[in-house]
């Protein structure tokens, strides 16, 4: 018997790194408690991702009947933060505390911030839609402050967890590490538009608040038991430190070391590719296929779902040698084939080809992020990870705010021209706005591969040893 165990467990040993992509991240440094337990603070980052940008947006629009424009614009405003991640960062790797931390009051005041914009965030809804004595710019104020907070605390956690994260874990696993976190992120996001779309099936404003109010309890437990115990007190890290750089110096040093300014460029434009749709994937499948809340709530998770499936194949053909870039490029691609698969559904009236191009949007943006993400850690300097994570950072959630907020303004706009009969009378659909802000995304898309195809050649040429001039020539096929 005693043999037999000895077998299995040997058998389960050789499993686990094969077929578990991130079987190999467990290190004797963070182990698979703890580090499981430090990623609980993406996961209460996805829930309030998923409520923000999937559920809220699709009930501000259709049940509330709040214009996409102001429910984009709403989306987008706590994305203004978004430059700040890699100063937020960098300030939490210098803190000076006389308690010896350097993240936990980061991670703590964050926390805070997206527990008291959940908190208050129904009522402010309730005012914004009318249904109330309150004058509307009441309505308006209140609504963005609930934004605001709730999309700083979680620029502020996610910045810093990631920083903390690299702080434990020793520089052969960072990559895997984060990869991991990241998939966490969607996890979140996939549990949270389950739950969402079961609670609202039978919507009521009544239903809503609890709904809210109850991911921000989660949100803020979750948050409590990711942090608790993770970063030893160590009061002689945080005197101090007249010789170190500052932020633009360090910043100088970092852009002195590779193509990060091409780099960050094609970071933007496949961020925007993906991100425009954010605010109307489940107002289009409500609007013009006619799909009922919970329905359109299970698309954001089927989009997470995707996501995930692109982080677990992106992480296994990283860990097999594949050029990072050549991979944010196969994702940039397979999301402009979705997209064409999100027009297509509007004449099909079809709504599993729907259904099929949103998961294919979400593996698309999953592969492209985590290559992207790798790709920025392994040009990092030494001791300038973490920067470097801000900086990709700050550079993809900045372009997704810009993208989210213009392509409601779009929808808007165009979808208006098309029913006043301007656009002709074959335009004259509901899915006019949407496939316009489609197609631009498709364009965008495009544009990410004519950004990364010169780094292909800049990557294979500097690991040959040879210089490399970067130009459109270098663009590759993509793979």
């Amino acid at each position: 018997m005693n043999g037999r165990r000895i077998a299995i467990a040997q058998a389960w040993t050789r499993l686990g790194p094969r077929f578990l992509p991130f079987a190999d991240a467990v290190t004797p440094e963070l182990p698979a408690g703890r580090l499981l337990r430090l990623s609980l603070f993406q996961v209460s980052v996805g829930i309030a991702a998923a409520l923000l940008i999937g559920t809220l947006n699709r009930v501000m629009i259709v049940e509330l009947h709040v214009p996409a424009g102001l429910v984009a614009a709403m989306v987008a405003l706590p994305l203004l933060f978004a430059p700040f991640r890699a100063l937020i960062g960098f300030r939490s790797d210098t803190h000076r505390s006389v308690l010896g931390w350097r993240r936990v009051p980061y991670l703590w005041f964050g926390s805070l911030l997206q527990f008291g914009g959940l908190a208050i965030m129904p009522f402010a809804l309730i005012i914004l839609s009318g249904d109330s004595n309150g004058p509307a710019w009441a309505g308006h104020v209140a609504a963005a402050l609930a934004f605001l907070l709730v999309g700083v605390g979680m620029h502020v956690v996610q910045t810093v967890g990631l920083a903390l994260a690299a702080d434990l874990a020793p520089p052969r696993s960072l990559p895997r590490v984060v990869a991991l976190l990241s998939v966490m992120l969607l996890v979140g996001m996939l549990a949270a538009g389950l739950v969402f779309g079961a609670l609202l099936a039978q919507f009521s404003q009544l239903r809503l608040i609890q709904v809210i109010q109850g991911a921000a309890v989660a949100s803020m437990a979750l948050n409590i038991v990711a942090l608790w115990k993770q970063e030893a007190r160590d009061p002689s890290r945080t005197r101090g430190r007249g010789d170190a750089p500052g932020f633009r110096e360090s910043w100088r040093h970092l852009r002195g070391n590779g193509p990060w300014v091409r780099r960050l460029v094609a970071v933007a434009f496949g961020t925007a590719g993906f991100a425009m749709q954010d605010v109307l994937l489940e107002p289009y499948g409500g609007e013009v296929l006619g799909l009922g809340v919970a329905a359109t709530t299970v698309l954001t998770a089927l989009l997470a779902f995707g996501g995930v499936v692109g982080f677990l194949w992106g992480a296994r053909v990283l860990g097999q040698g594949a050029d990072a870039y050549r991979v944010a490029g196969s994702g940039a691609l397979l999301g402009a084939i979705a997209f064409a698969l999100v027009i297509f559904a509007a004449p099909l009236d079809s709504a599993p080809v729907f259904g099929v191009a949103t998961l294919g949007i979400g593996m698309g943006a999953g592969l492209f992020a985590h290559a992207t993400l790798t790709a920025c850690m392994e040009a990092a300097p030494q001791g300038q990870v973490g920067l470097a994570l801000g900086a990709w950072g700050a550079v993809q959630a900045s372009t997704a705010g810009a993208a989210v907020a213009l392509g409601g303004l779009l929808r808007d706009g165009i979808g208006a021209l098309a029913r006043n009969g301007t656009l002709g009378d074959a335009l004259a659909t509901p899915a006019t706005g949407y496939g316009a802000v489609y197609l631009i995304e498709i364009v965008l898309l495009f544009a990410t591969l004519v950004a990364v195809g010169p780094l292909v050649r800049w990557a294979r040429e500097n690991r040959s040893g040879h210089p490399s001039r970067l130009g459109l020539a270098g663009s590759p096929t993509v793979t």
